[in-house]
């Protein structure tokens, strides 16, 4: 058989081909009917994945792509600058078939090996058998493993194009998913169980929200479970947690979310997650202020009384300015002392041995200075009514400079 004219280097596109005697096709055509046949049968027998004797389209599909496979390979040796898209075209739609089933590449990249050792097993019996010259096995079994990388190539692309298309429109559910779980007013109960479906998320009985504070660094998010929806894409950022009270659940995500200013909202029923974020932003608003110390991550639930005190800062100035004006007629450093002893008077149950041990002070300073606010206050210092007014806006007030007492 004579040799083409012109040998490329073998790392150029094209080159293995051109390596090859001029009709070569011609002298393996005949022949490759019955590779076709021994590779599918090979294939359909030793690798488990592609042993569907009762799936007959798919079993014909498995036929074609082996096909399609030495037909395009006879095809480059003829005319190795032959545009072999149709073949390219089939190998990718395997590749997206693959994931689009759930499954991994393993079993194609097996049948890709099996099918290039029995082609290469079946030239060298046609080399023995003197049905071809000895001399075309080198340049023949670079063609063929180049062919058959190219394969693999291909239908690895087709594979990640359908993943990232399927990660991409499971994502956009799962976004929608926590727009319906978060919604006011609430959606039903239905219409998050249909979505949670589609999104390939279990219901839960109960949720918790998690507003996120923004992460250190540019387009890194924490890396959470599956179980978690999460959004990263909004201020704060969010998750729900499904069934928080599970064991371990809350420990696992405070570990996942280590290093983060995050704020965790109050179990609630399925429908009701903006109550969730709503505390939980409010929460996370307080942290920053410096309100609440940061911790691994705080749960709102553990401070209720602080959040329903610095709910609105104006109605908390409002009842200083009613309850609390007579402290303006003293200087500011007198009092702060002053309002200090008043919050823990209250606190303590009006006993002065008692505010005296918190404040750290003589009882004789404490009685001082309850005479002292005696004669600022009269009567409504008597006044349950007023008392209870005053202890609320001076806590408030407390909390607002960022004291964190327990």
């Amino acid at each position: 058989m004579p040799k083409r004219a012109a040998v490329l280097p073998v790392d150029e596109p094209g080159s293995a081909f051109n390596a090859l005697p001029a009709d070569l096709h011609h002298h393996l055509r005949p022949f490759f009917a019955d590779i076709t046949e021994e590779v599918f049968e090979a294939i359909r027998t030793e690798i488990p994945e592609y042993a569907r004797p009762a799936d007959d389209t798919y079993m014909q599909g498995v036929h074609r792509g082996v096909d399609h496979a030495l037909q395009g390979f006879l095809e480059r040796m003829a005319k190795p600058d032959t545009d072999w898209e149709p073949v390219k075209a089939t190998y990718r739609r395997i590749g997206r078939g693959e994931a689009e089933e759930g499954r991994s590449l393993d079993s194609f990249q097996s049948a890709l090996r099996l099918g290039a050792r029995m082609t290469w097993r079946r030239v060298n019996a046609l080399v023995d058998a003197d049905l071809l010259p000895r001399n075309v096995l080198a340049a023949f079994g670079e063609a063929l493993f180049l062919h058959l990388d190219e394969m693999a190539a291909v239908t690895t692309a087709g594979f990640t194009e359908a993943r990232l298309h399927a990660a991409g429109e499971l994502q956009q559910r799962r976004t929608r998913l926590i727009d319906l779980l978060t919604a006011d007013p609430p959606a039903s109960v239905e219409a998050i169980a249909e979505l949670a479906h589609s999104a390939r998320w279990p219901v839960p009985r109960a949720v918790a929200v998690v507003a996120l504070d923004d992460c250190p660094g540019a387009g890194s998010h924490p890396i959470v479970a599956p179980e978690f929806l999460a959004r990263f894409d909004v201020r704060p950022a969010v998750l729900v947690v499904p069934d928080p009270e599970g064991p371990g659940r809350v420990r696992a995500l405070a570990g996942a979310l280590q290093g983060l200013r995050a704020a965790m909202g109050p179990t609630v029923a399925l429908q009701d997650g903006a109550r969730s974020l709503r505390w939980a932003s409010e929460t996370l608003d307080l942290m920053r202020r410096g309100v609440l110390a940061e911790t691994v991550m705080v749960r709102c639930q553990d401070h209720l009384t602080t959040l329903l005190l610095l709910r609105d800062d104006a109605l908390i100035d409002a009842m200083a300015e009613h309850r609390l004006r007579p402290l303006e007629q003293v200087r500011p450093p007198q009092r702060e002392r002053l309002a200090e002893t008043l919050l823990s008077w209250l606190q303590c149950g009006r006993n002065a041995s008692e505010v005296a041990v918190r404040l750290a002070v003589h009882p004789q300073t404490v009685r001082y200075r309850m005479r002292q606010l005696d004669e600022l206050f009269g009567a409504q210092l008597h006044d349950r009514a007023a008392q209870f007014e005053m202890q609320v806006a001076l806590r408030a007030l407390e909390l607002r400079r960022g004291v964190t007492s327990a």
